[in-house]
């Protein structure tokens, strides 16, 4: 259970670096407006997606705390999403990115996101080691007989 999520949480930190690296580079005018903003909208849509299957398989197995701590990123997600006027090409327009410091506007809610997921995976992963730990996966206690003759 907390293996998926881990696995999910680490691709989605995984895009979030990528996603620095390239707002990082339109900064730097090493990439165009266009192409800059088509890589980062393709994502947006799956990271959504992503996060609110998380949510989802959180609720399923029960556990609340930690559905509540990651209620907060996919509301942000949402909010992100559906606040795109109409006409733009997507949350990253190629129009508007060099207006009012809209780049460093992204990369600090790029860098608040990367932060959160790196927590959350770590929370994620000790979560496991624990659920690991709780269970006997070799079954110590169970006096069964061992056949060794055929």
């Amino acid at each position: 259970m907390y293996v998926n999520k881990s696995w999910l949480i680490g691709v989605t930190n995984g895009y979030s670096g990528d996603k620095l690296i390239i707002l990082s580079d339109l900064e730097c005018d090493y990439l165009n407006a266009q192409e800059c903003c088509s890589k980062l909208n393709f994502w947006s849509i799956p990271k959504l997606a992503a996060h609110g299957f998380l949510a989802f398989l959180l609720i399923i197995h029960g556990n609340w705390i930690l559905c509540l701590v990651n209620l907060p990123m996919l509301g942000w997600l949402m909010y992100e999403q559906y606040r795109v006027p109409p006409g733009n090409f997507g949350i990253y327009d190629p129009a508007e990115i060099h207006n009012r410091g809209m780049v460093k506007k992204h990369l600090r809610d790029t860098m608040i996101g990367l932060g959160f997921y790196l927590i959350i995976f770590f929370v994620y992963l000790y979560c496991m080691i624990i659920a690991l730990l709780k269970g006997d996966p070799i079954r110590r206690h169970e006096e069964e007989e061992i056949v060794t003759e055929f």
